[in-house]
């Protein structure tokens, strides 16, 4: 289906992540990392009416040496947001690695509220903060590098329980229900048990400075999938955000080992039953890696950005393709995201460029919507031909 989108070039600037922080705000996160490329790192609020206009109102330049924002969550009860950003290297060899921070989003300016350290790393170190999720009532927030994973309150963002170390695997994602938190690794889903109010039982529990650990409740192992690839690894997990029985992941597979240049890297989207851990619907999507995924918030359409530079719209119930946009990007996306309406998609790249995407009302209504109409007209045909010979025979 053709809809309306327009490629936006923000020059020295390459998008690393992105958040809506209102229907026509976005907060960008990006620039030349911590390598002396020249590139400020920086935080930028933009505007945007139609996915023709993106206007800059506020730009916050990040202190030098430190990185450039590799993820961002929105806060869903004001315009809030939380970055990813390591510490300048001075810092980090000190044990100072402020990396989870928190901005206001105020009078169209980006402001400093509050830091936390989840990451202590040296300057030898390559570990980021890849994660940043919010839970749907925005009270919790979980935080990931390579192979740790804290959960915070908010917003003082202290701990409300111990990190999370995984052994085995790379944490790629993590998201909440009201229960539970999920989280996303190469070669597992893990199912924690997240209590309603984590304060109260970790006031109960601990003694001293100890803290909760957070009960393992299921290891999900990844599905069979179709084709002879060598194997596969979860990339993104989502729950939907209005059925908690529904989550989304994205597994990305390995070709064999007889593979050549031109092998597929194929992606697949699985659709869960969280009742029972079984996958209920599946698809592949892409014959390259998927790099960025996100769910609408409305829960009608999944998003996501390819390595072979697409970017593609599902139905989150059928998962049939709606829409395709070849080459939307010169780099793969980096990060893709719906507005809160779920009318606009934005996806950005390290090629200093981000796209967005006007999402049409019946979008998400169209790949059902037209077989039912069709049926309906062919059975009036049917019952009209019928009645017609009815006649001829009285």
């Amino acid at each position: 289906m053709r809809t309306k989108h327009t490629l936006h070039s923000l020059p020295s600037f390459p998008v690393y992540s992105s958040a809506f922080v209102s229907p026509n705000e976005v907060v960008l996160g990006g620039g030349g990392g911590q390598s002396k490329t020249g590139i400020k790192n920086k935080l930028r609020l933009y505007r945007t009416e139609s996915d023709k206009t993106l206007e800059l109102i506020h730009e916050l330049e990040l202190a030098s040496g430190e990185d450039a924002p590799m993820s961002i969550a929105a806060y869903p009860q004001a315009e809030e947001v939380v970055c990813g950003i390591n510490s300048a290297q001075d810092a980090l060899k000190g044990g100072q690695n402020q990396n989870c921070r928190a901005y206001d989003v105020k009078e169209n300016k980006i402001a400093l509220s509050k830091t936390q350290s989840t990451l202590a790393l040296t300057g030898a170190d390559d570990d980021y903060q890849r994660v940043t999720v919010f839970s749907p009532d925005g009270k919790y927030l979980a935080v990931a590098g390579t192979h740790d994973l804290s959960a915070l309150n908010y917003p003082t963002l202290d701990p409300v329980a111990s990190p999370i170390h995984l052994d085995k695997g790379e944490i790629f994602d993590a998201t909440f229900s009201s229960k539970n938190l999920v989280i996303a690794s190469t070669v597992n889903l893990f199912v924690y048990s997240f209590p309603s109010d984590p304060d109260t039982d970790s006031a109960k529990e601990a003694k001293g400075d100890r803290r909760s650990t957070l009960e393992l409740v299921q290891t999900i192992e990844r599905p069979s999938l179709p084709g002879k690839d060598a194997g596969s690894s979860f990339r993104a997990a989502r729950y939907h955000p209005q059925d908690e029985k529904v989550l989304y992941t994205i597994i990305n597979t390995v070709p064999p080992r007889t593979r050549t240049k031109s092998s597929p890297r194929r992606a697949f989207v699985c659709k869960w039953d969280t009742e029972t851990w079984q996958v209920t619907k599946l698809r592949q999507i892409s014959d390259r890696q998927v790099t960025c995924f996100d769910v609408s918030p409305d829960g009608k359409l999944l998003a996501f950005g390819s390595s072979d530079l697409t970017v593609g719209v599902l139905d989150a119930y059928t998962l049939a393709p709606l829409l395709s946009i070849l080459k939307a990007h010169e780099f793969p996306p980096t990060t893709l995201h719906f507005n809160p309406k779920s009318d606009t998609l934005i996806s950005g790249s390290a090629d200093n460029t981000v796209r967005i995407v006007t999402i049409p009302p019946n979008l998400g209504a169209t790949s059902w919507g037209a077989w039912l109409l069709f049926i309906v007209a062919l059975l009036v045909v049917l019952f009209a031909i019928l009645a017609q010979q009815m006649q001829h025979v009285l």
